[in-house]
């Protein structure tokens, strides 16, 4: 009687929903579903325009087909949604987003508002190893790093977690430039609206894929100066703008910059909450490469002048090992840089 009773509760168990839920295939798991796309920002600058741009294509390449829909949950420079990802969002592979590059090294810089542990994220790709630059609108005079090294310039700020926060502040502390960040814009676009207006002198921290993609005109008019490359190495577009690397003049400052700029890679990263099953977590990393490579995404970008170079999601969890294993003395003076 025992015997059979173990029987029974062993098929019981088989039966069990939870039981099949993880058994089901990505294909069986995603058909007829849909899949939520978080945006960290508001809506038409870069990163949102890059997000739609995935999910046009993506649902073509995950098993199962799935809808894709994107939506936005702006706020602190993408960190609420890094926060919302990591602690509210469901596990199962029916929601990931992106956020900004520098959002997951907030944990590292010392941020208390950070309520996630970046290395248990799964970390879906980048489209884009990217390069970040700061601009002064034509009308400030201002066409050189140095002449902010004397002249200060009010710059635009999304979170203290972004870019457009966290670069000036690093520039400010290490080679004494006059960066003035007026903060709180809910999104990049906001910043270049600011900057048409005069409510803002310039923008530094800006992906120079998104410059291209969104204000390319602007560029080509003369209406914003590039006064610097922050990134690890040059963009090919701008061969007689300076790199971040080149005013660093100890190797402390060099160290900084690395830890700052690493990030880089990450130039569009997307993530998707800690336990989601492997198989799926494995589906998507796949179906994000595989519409990086896709004819109709890669026209549509072209279409869009959005820059591609894409990272895959296990590079992007390497990077972000890698990172976290910075010696604690240099995290620490980052910290104190872009928390003040």
């Amino acid at each position: 009687m025992r015997i059979l009773a173990l029987v029974r509760a062993a098929a019981n168990l088989a039966l069990c929903p939870i039981s099949l839920a993880h058994a089901q295939s990505p294909a069986d798991f995603y058909k007829g579903k849909t899949i939520d796309l978080y945006i960290g920002y508001s809506a038409g600058g870069g990163y949102d325009v890059y997000a739609r741009a995935l999910a046009r294509h993506m649902t073509r390449f995950i098993p199962g087909n799935p809808t894709i829909v994107p939506k936005n949950m702006p706020g602190a420079g993408s960190l609420v949604l890094a926060n919302w990802l990591y602690n509210v969002a469901a596990r199962d592979g029916t929601a990931f987003g992106t956020i900004g590059r520098g959002t997951a090294f907030d944990p590292l810089l010392g941020s208390t508002k950070a309520q996630f542990d970046a290395a248990k994220f799964n970390w879906i790709g980048s489209m884009n190893d990217e390069v970040s630059v700061c601009v002064a609108w034509h009308t400030t005079g201002i066409a050189t790093l140095e002449q902010v090294m004397q002249n200060e310039l009010t710059v635009g700020g999304t979170g203290p977690a972004a870019d457009t926060d966290q670069f000036p502040k690093v520039l400010n502390a290490t080679i004494h430039t006059k960066f003035k960040i007026i903060a709180g814009y809910p999104g990049g676009n906001d910043i270049d609206l600011a900057m048409e207006r005069g409510e803002v002198m310039g923008r530094c921290g800006w992906s120079w894929s998104s410059v291209i993609a969104t204000h390319k005109q602007w560029f080509d008019e003369k209406k914003i100066n590039v006064l610097v490359q922050l990134s690890l190495k040059k963009h090919g577009d701008l061969p007689n703008v300076p790199l971040v690397m080149d005013f660093a003049k100890t190797s402390e400052e060099r160290q900084i910059f690395k830890l700052v700029f690493a990030r880089q890679p990450m130039g569009r990263p997307f993530l998707a909450p800690p336990g989601i099953p492997a198989d799926r977590t494995a589906a998507l990393r796949k179906a994000f490469m595989d519409t990086m490579k896709g004819p109709g995404f890669l026209a549509e970008a072209e279409k869009m002048q959005l820059e591609i170079n894409p990272v895959s999601g296990d590079a992007v969890q390497e990077i972000m090992q890698e990172v976290y294993q910075t010696p604690k003395a240099i995290a620490a003076a980052v910290a104190d840089m872009v928390n003040h």
